[in-house]
């Protein structure tokens, strides 16, 4: 058995053409795994349950009836659906995780991120961050009306689209120290995140003991991955084409 492992597809709603990939990877492969983890931003934008799962209700569906087959899903908030919620978890059946969190894989403790905690060179994300793991920060923003949400929603991602394009490249990665520092204080040497759309796999020198850093891709119109993790290590599975790399 293995365990199977996603994040940022940034679904948009039902005619996303990565739903549809979703969709029949969820009915397909999916139902081979032993769990299934997904790391944040698997869509693209939650203004709240109530404005969000008619949006992506097939999507949901499709998650719960893979749950109903017997396979553990697990969901951790990303910066860009941090405001899922209690009804998100009854349509999904999906539990949700802490960011971050150390899991057993296959013999491995492994520590599971989001992973925009580890970008600690962009300080404006990290105080947007600190805000939206906040409980009462999200609760205060969901009383806000849902015509308010889906406007300052749509004026955020847009802030964000013009904030990447004048910010260096490597202040929107993962900073080093941060992430031998994490690793350390959780006490394992593996580390999966998402968040960079940065897919490779890194060593970690820790104090002379290797570690390693593994970023999941991010889903695109040519690229749709899962990560699958088993006793041989964690290896890299195409959906669109079968092939799989290590």
């Amino acid at each position: 058995m293995s365990t199977h492992l996603l994040a940022d597809v940034h679904l948009r709603g039902a005619d996303d053409p990565n739903a549809e990939r979703l969709k029949a990877y969820l009915a397909g492969p999916a139902r081979e795994a032993e769990a299934l983890y997904v790391l944040g931003d698997l869509f693209d934008v939650w203004i709240g349950d109530d404005g969000s799962i008619p949006i992506h209700a097939s999507i949901l569906d499709a998650f719960a009836k893979l749950a109903a087959t017997g396979v553990p899903l697990y969901f951790m908030r990303g910066n860009r659906d941090f405001a899922v919620g209690e009804g998100f978890v009854a349509a999904s059946r999906m539990l949700i995780l802490d960011d971050p969190v150390v899991v057993d894989l296959h013999g491995t403790p492994t520590l599971l991120s989001h992973g925009d905690m580890l970008c600690t060179d962009d300080t404006a994300h990290q105080a947007f961050r600190a805000r939206y793991t906040n409980p009462r920060w999200r609760a205060r923003m969901l009383r806000i009306p849902l015509w308010l949400r889906r406007w300052l929603a749509a004026r955020a991602r847009r802030k964000s689209t013009a904030g990447k394009a004048s910010k260096p490249a490597h202040i929107m990665d993962v900073n080093g120290d941060t992430v031998r520092t994490t690793l350390r204080e959780y006490g394992v040497t593996r580390l999966i995140h998402g968040h960079t759309h940065r897919p490779a796999s890194h060593r970690v020198d820790l104090d002379g003991t290797q570690g390693e850093r593994i970023v999941i891709a991010d889903w695109r119109p040519e690229q749709a991955e899962i990560l699958v993790a088993d006793s041989q290590g964690v290896h890299r599975r195409s959906l669109i084409q079968d092939n799989s790399s290590v």
